[in-house]
């Protein structure tokens, strides 16, 4: 089995050392960057399984890294690395879609075992999709549309294309509208209305002309949320 590569970006070389060791030890291959203006291009081009991010760096910070990891690789997982009582950068960093952070100083048995769930739970993560089919025909992600068998199609808006996709990448699941808020809106679902998810969904089931009363596409799991079922 191919060693897994990860990527840490960390301008403390005492803390990066040690990182880098600890992985190399338990069997990782790494790559490192001290800058994030040099951390950002490697994040981007390096091919690896896994980033450990800093958010303090000099050049580039962390969480600009962070966006753009998320542009331009979206599947990549991403732990960011924080100081102690930096709530706010560990909120802005889940918030732009980073899989765990973890506070310093941490020991290696916390690293290691983060690494390893964070690890597996991106290996079941779906594939993306550019296209679906669906009963009626098919939804093309790529030109944000839907075209029918009749040969007839509808635009989707970008958010019901996110909302559509979302729920196409993991198919026979049920989603809760909490996690929809969090993956598609990326907003702190906490204290939110859920109400925007249940008007996207009625507006896309008219779009894809599923049927109101027994929708075949997209499901409603009473008290978890929605599932597409295709």
């Amino acid at each position: 089995m191919p060693r897994r590569r990860v990527l840490v970006i960390e301008d403390d070389t005492a803390i990066r050392d040690g990182i880098v060791d600890a992985l190399e030890f338990d069997g990782y291959d790494t790559f490192e960057s001290g800058d994030g203006t040099r951390g950002m291009d490697m994040a981007v081009q390096v091919q690896c399984d896994l980033l450990l991010l800093d958010l303090q760096l000099p050049g580039k910070d962390g969480l600009e890294i962070l966006q753009e990891v998320r542009r331009t690789r979206p599947r990549l997982p991403v732990i960011i690395l924080t100081a102690r009582g930096g709530e706010d950068d560990r909120v802005a960093g889940l918030r732009l879609g980073a899989d765990d952070y973890i506070v310093k100083p941490f020991s290696v048995r916390e690293l290691l075992a983060r690494v390893e769930a964070v690890l597996r739970r991106s290996a079941e993560r779906p594939l993306d999709v550019d296209s679906v089919e669906l009963p009626t025909g098919v939804a093309d992600f790529s030109r944000c549309e839907l075209r029918f068998a009749d040969g007839k199609s509808c635009p989707l808006s970008e958010k019901e294309m996110e909302l559509l996709r979302y729920l196409a990448r993991n198919p026979g699941r049920a989603v809760s509208r909490q996690e929809l808020l969090a993956k598609v809106w990326r907003i702190d679902p906490a204290g939110v209305s859920t109400r925007t998810i249940d008007m996207h969904v009625v507006r896309l089931r008219e779009k894809l002309r599923d049927d109101r009363s027994h929708p075949q596409v997209l499901v409603t799991v009473r008290g978890k949320g929605y599932m597409f079922s295709g």
